[in-house]
């Protein structure tokens, strides 16, 4: 008997499919967030929008390539952001390469500079019915992971 038998729990889907599947919706929801204008980028940026507004955020997504590993400022800044996102039930992820990332979401549009991708919120739009289906499969990837105990499940973008 496995220890989700037990609990009644259902085992995460095996491979790679599941994660790249993972990867692909998140990279679709970066991009729709971002043309819909529901996308804050900035771990600063989006501690403030957390403490004003946490019921408008629906999702966040922490990034760290392995030279920020390193950097015990920005860690306890990841510690405190996932545990503000578990009180408050947003689903978050992990993911490891910070240039990729730059790649879908881009510069600034305000200045055209680069800016911190080390902490990014999908908020929820004004508009009442906007269901986003890659929004929701990463919800369920979430969830399966909180399953099997794996509670800031890290994704890998695609190439």
């Amino acid at each position: 008997m496995t220890l989700e038998e037990i609990h009644g729990q259902q085992p995460m889907p095996a491979g790679n499919d599941w994660m790249q599947g993972a990867g692909m919706a998140l990279h679709e929801l970066l991009v729709s967030a971002q043309r819909r204008g529901c996308l804050t980028a900035g771990v600063y940026e989006s501690a403030k929008l957390m403490n004003v507004d946490p019921d408008n955020v629906a999702f966040c997504v922490l990034a760290a390539d392995q030279e920020d590993e390193g950097d015990i400022a920005l860690q306890i800044h990841f510690t405190l952001i996932q545990a503000f996102c578990c009180e408050n039930d947003i689903d978050i992820v992990r993911v490891t390469d910070v240039a990729k990332l730059a790649a879908i979401v881009g510069p600034s549009e305000d200045s055209g500079e680069p800016r911190d991708l080390h902490c990014i919120l999908i908020t929820n739009p004004n508009e009442e019915g906007w269901k986003d289906p890659a929004l929701e499969k990463l919800n369920l990837f979430c969830e399966e992971s909180r399953n099997v105990n794996d509670w800031v499940p890290t994704i890998t973008l695609p190439e």
